[in-house]
C-alpha cells in the first residue's frame, strides 16, 4: 500500500517546521520506501508497518504541540510493489508520449 499523509500541529504558531521535521524524521527512521514534498510524505509497504509510521509520526508531533490534525489517504493494492516509483513513471511516459 501508499499511504500519503500530512502530521500538523495546531496552536504552535505559523512556523511548523520544527514540528513537521519530527514526523518525517519517525518516516526516514522506518526504513520503508517514502517521498516528502510540500503538502504531503508518501511511504509505501504493508498495512501494518504503515499504519505504525503513521502512529509514531503523529506521536512524535503530539509530544510538543497540544493539538495536532492528521490528512491521511491510501492505496490499497495487493501484490504492487515500488508504487511509489512505477505510477509516476506511468505518468511521465503519458505526457512524453
Amino acid at each position: 500500500m501508499i499511504v500519503a499523509f500530512s502530521v500538523t500541529p495546531i496552536g504552535v504558531g505559523e512556523d511548523v517546521g520544527d514540528y513537521v521535521a519530527d514526523a518525517v524524521r519517525v518516516v526516514r527512521d522506518s526504513g520503508l520506501p517514502h517521498r516528502t514534498d510540500a503538502m504531503f510524505t508518501s511511504l509505501e509497504g504493508d498495512w501494518d508497518a504503515c499504519m505504525e509510521v503513521v502512529r509514531k509520526a503523529v506521536a512524535a508531533v503530539e509530544e510538543r504541540a497540544p493539538r495536532v490534525s492528521l490528512v491521511l489517504k491510501a492505496d490499497i493494492r495487493h501484490g504492487v510493489t515500488d508504487g511509489l516509483t512505477s505510477k509516476v513513471e506511468s505518468v511521465e511516459r503519458h505526457l512524453s508520449g
